[in-house]
This record gives C-alpha cells, structure tokens and sequence, in this order.
C-alpha cells in the first residue's frame, strides 16, 4: 500500500479541505529539492503509518506511531501505548525516544531522526528537544487528531487562552524557604550529575 493510501486510511475525513491540507503539507513542508531525501523520508514516515494502524488495530492506543532513525537504519519503530500501560505519557514519539536510549545506551539521540505519523503534542515536542534529536519529519497535522476526539492544546489549557478554558489544574510556585531549598539542589549538585 503506498503512502497516500495509509495517510488517507489514518485520518478521519471531516471534510476534504482536511486530507487535501495534510497531503499538501507533507509535499510542501518535508519535500526536499533532492529526490533520495523524499524518497527515504516517503519510507520512514511510511512506517511511522503502518505503526499507528498496529497500535489501534491491537488495542494498544490511539492512532499514532514513530520511528527513530539513525544513519539510515530504523532503530526502533513503536506506536501510541496510553492504553496497554495505562499511562497517559506513553504517546508514540516518548515510547520510541524511551526505546532507542535504551537501545543504543544513551539518552541523546543528536544523530538520530525522528518520523511521526501525526504533528508531536508539546510534551513529546518537549521530549525529541530533549534527546537532542536533529531532524523531525511528520505526516498529518495537528488538527487531523483533534476532529476525531484528541485535545493538545495543552499551552491554551495552561494559559486558559483559546478554545480550552483553564487547566483544572492549580500551578502555584512554591515561596519562601520550600522554592530556596529546591532551587538549591541544583547549585549543590552540578559537578555531580553530568547529562550529556
């Protein structure tokens, strides 16, 4: 099946202006002048797809996959697992982050790609800046997830800007001797913890 036939598959049509949108931005945004670029990232997003469609077919998640790719060679490819571990963080681009340190024993992944079938959320935006990956390629947009049901308007919820209303959530920084002592750990334990 070719891509167009699994990006087609993989979001719910609310109008065409939709799909059209998604088809364009992949032509216009991930296209490169050079036709072995395209032709790879085609693969590798390709794959992303075919995850998404194993993590819902199998009960797993929602309809979201990646694929973290390093010198041209998959190293891991994963789909959304929210349901199957009952954890709301394990969105498809954290697995396969989570899974490729593991594998190659290192929490910075510079040399690595990361394809996902659909636009990152922020929390998983946040996690590839994170590993220091170089280079994101993504299918469908936001938008395509959000018509069939999923909300990440996770900076509109915090700032009870748009279409979301304030987080039901209190965010409060701690005063006092509580934000000292906290703010302190990190000046006595700099020479201590080295991340990269």
């Amino acid at each position: 099946m070719d891509f167009w036939n699994l990006l087609y598959r993989s979001v719910v049509i609310v109008n065409d202006t939709i799909l059209l949108t998604n088809i364009m931005r992949y032509n216009v945004i991930n296209a490169d002048p050079s036709k072995p670029v395209q032709d790879r990232d085609h693969k590798f997003l390709t794959k992303a797809v075919e995850e998404a469609y194993k993590g819902v077919e199998c009960g797993d998640g929602g309809p979201f996959g990646a694929v973290v790719v390093c010198k041209d060679e998959i190293v891991v490819s994963c789909h959304n697992l929210v349901l199957k571990n009952t954890d709301p963080t394990a969105h498809a681009e954290v697995t396969a982050i989570r899974e490729a340190c593991k594998k190659l024993n290192q929490i910075e992944l510079s040399d690595c790609e990361i394809y996902a079938s659909c636009e990152p959320c922020p929390m998983c935006f946040g996690a590839i800046h994170l590993s220091r990956i170089k280079r994101l390629v993504y299918g469908a947009k936001a938008e395509a997830a959000i018509a069939i049901g999923f909300d990440d308007f996770i900076a509109d919820a915090l700032r009870g800007t748009g279409f979301y209303q304030k987080a039901h959530l209190e965010i409060k920084r701690a005063d006092g001797n509580g934000a000292i002592i906290a703010e302190q750990v990190f000046e006595k334990t700099k020479a201590k913890f080295h991340m990269y």
